[in-house]
């Protein structure tokens, strides 16, 4: 085994188990949830201004992504049929939207094509960025639902209160208060993701108090001896 050589103050120090510790350091996979429109994009960009270096993984990119592959396509219309892709062959996603949103079956259905594919992904990419010296996120809005949790280190609930929730969702979606609600419920509901999470951080102010959350989280991961121990 090599030994490792280490320089303090002017005085060298040599030490097997010094090595051990140092190889056993890595950076953590940190998690990124919430409920729709609760504020997740906002918080992570947040985190990006504050953390340029480090390595952010969007769940919802990677849908995007995957609903474009051959493979996948055709398990969507074994699944949904033609009716929700376009004539140019391309996925109708209001399409699936619409459904998903009102056949609970379904919309397990759609989950068990995307996110096994999806898991897969930011698991092996967190595994490779712990080797760096910077952080790695994940914003995975199905985080609890799909046991993503357990291959975190930590996990940040992104919450807002109900009102604002629905204001919005109902501004991004240009959907009546009927079909929001109907969204949220679809969902886990946000009080029990808090129950689970590491952190909380709430947003029913303006960008700058969530900003503010956001550098004091960091300041606290950044003190943090993480390891894999």
């Amino acid at each position: 085994m090599p030994v490792c050589r280490q320089f303090v103050a002017g005085t060298l120090f040599s030490s097997v188990e010094k090595c051990a510790e140092l190889r056993s350091i890595h950076m953590p996979a940190i998690g990124i949830t919430g409920g729709i429109a609760t504020g997740k994009s906002t918080f992570c960009q947040s985190l990006r201004e504050i953390l340029p270096s480090a390595k952010f993984f969007d769940a919802d990119d990677a849908a995007r992504q995957l609903v474009d592959l051959e493979e996948v396509k055709q398990e969507l219309l074994a699944q949904f049929g033609l009716g929700i892709f376009l004539r140019s062959g391309d996925l109708n996603r209001e399409a699936v939207r619409a459904i998903i949103f009102q056949d609970a079956t379904k919309k397990k259905a759609l989950e068990q094509i995307l996110h096994p594919r999806i898991r897969r992904q930011w698991s092996v990419e967190a595994d490779r960025h712990r080797k760096s010296s910077e952080f790695f996120f994940a914003d995975i809005p199905l985080l609890y639902e799909t046991g993503g949790e357990t291959l975190c280190d930590r996990a940040v609930v992104v919450a807002c209160s109900q009102d604002i929730q629905l204001r919005n969702l109902r501004r991004k979606m240009e959907i009546e208060r009927a079909g929001a609600e109907a969204m949220i419920k679809s969902q886990m509901p946000l009080e029990e993701k808090i129950k689970r999470a590491d952190h909380v951080v709430w947003n029913n102010g303006d960008r700058t108090v969530l900003a503010q959350q956001a550098a004091s989280l960091a300041h606290l991961w950044r003190q943090e001896k993480w390891t894999t121990v």
